[in-house]
C-alpha cells in the first residue's frame, strides 16, 4: 500500500499547476504529503470533507470542497477511506 500512496502523490505533484498534495485516512492521519501543504493540516482537511458529506447524507457521491483565495485553490475530496487535498495555483 505504501508504494501506491507514493505513486499517487508523485503523479499528482507532477501536474504543472499543482503546488502540493496530501493524502489522509478517515481518522485524519496524514498518509503522505508533497509540496506546500502542511502535514499538520490533515485532521482539518479530513474534518472538512466529513462535514461536507453531512450536507447531503443520502447522496451516492462524495462532495468536493473547494477553498480559494487570490493566489491558490485547495480541492478536498474524500471517498470514505482516504481524503485527498490538492493545492493548485489559482487561475488568472
Amino acid at each position: 500500500m505504501e508504494r501506491s500512496i507514493i505513486k499517487c502523490l508523485d503523479n499528482i505533484s507532477e501536474v504543472a499547476s499543482v503546488r502540493g498534495c496530501l493524502l489522509a485516512d478517515e481518522q485524519g492521519l496524514c498518509l503522505g504529503v508533497r509540496g506546500g501543504i502542511s502535514p499538520q493540516s490533515s485532521g482539518v482537511i479530513t474534518a472538512l470533507s466529513q462535514q461536507a458529506g453531512l450536507l447531503e447524507p443520502h447522496s451516492t457521491k462524495h462532495p468536493v470542497v473547494i477553498l480559494e483565495n487570490d493566489f491558490r485553490q485547495c480541492y478536498i475530496h474524500g471517498n470514505g477511506k482516504v481524503v485527498t487535498a490538492i493545492q493548485k495555483t489559482a487561475a488568472s
